[in-house]
């Protein structure tokens, strides 16, 4: 299969361009780090791909409209 019928593909499968599913899924997981852990901010961004916790805060501030500091402060899990 070509590079560009791979894309097609996958847009019309998932409504978006790999990349962007790659970003998404990055997120995602950054979201449950920093729930449930108490990674610092520049491991979690290691941990899920971002290339540096800069690369990460502008993700975060483009698809959910905060840092991650500031989500993390919002939607930690009670310590038990």
């Amino acid at each position: 299969m070509s590079r560009r019928t791979f894309i097609r593909r996958f847009e019309d499968a998932t409504g978006m361009s790999p990349g962007e599913w790659v970003v998404q899924a990055r997120v995602s997981k950054a979201r449950e780090l920093l729930e449930a852990t108490q990674i610092p901010i520049e491991g979690v961004a290691t941990e899920t791909g971002f290339g540096s916790a800069n690369a990460m805060r502008h993700h975060f501030r483009e698809r959910l409209g905060t840092s991650p500091a500031h989500y993390r402060a919002i939607f930690r899990a009670p310590a038990s």
